[in-house]
């Protein structure tokens, strides 16, 4: 399942302790097998943290829709950018790709402020 989702195993087990919804089925040995809810919530916690620049705890708010942070919907495709890789990356991709993530967060608050005025 890490493969699939391109994460490491040891992100998948840290992400089991931090989110309560997120419990695989475990058998003997401890192999987890992860139902397709499993999968999907594993999508949107990636998607919270790595795309949208969450902390855990905001993505954790974000999922059980505590303190005012709705569950948002997915960015269209080609809205999407890749995980920031702060690795080896150089300091001028490393504050781009931070602005993009900020100017994303920008217009989705613009945009539910626009919708809580229209009401």
């Amino acid at each position: 399942m890490a493969k699939a989702l391109g994460l490491k195993q040891h992100v998948l087990r840290y992400w089991e302790e931090q989110f309560p919804t997120l419990r695989p089925l475990t058998r003997a040995g401890g192999r987890r097998y992860y139902r397709p809810e499993d999968v999907a919530l594993l999508t949107r916690i990636d998607q919270l943290l790595h795309r949208e620049g969450y902390t855990i705890r905001g993505a954790r708010q974000a999922l059980s829709g505590k303190g005012g942070a709705p569950d948002l919907a997915p960015p269209p495709a080609e809205a999407a950018l890749p995980p920031m890789r702060t690795r080896g990356m150089p300091a001028e991709e490393e504050i781009i790709s931070a602005i993009r993530i900020l100017r994303r967060h920008l217009e989705t608050i613009r945009g539910r402020l626009v919708a809580a005025l229209e009401d």
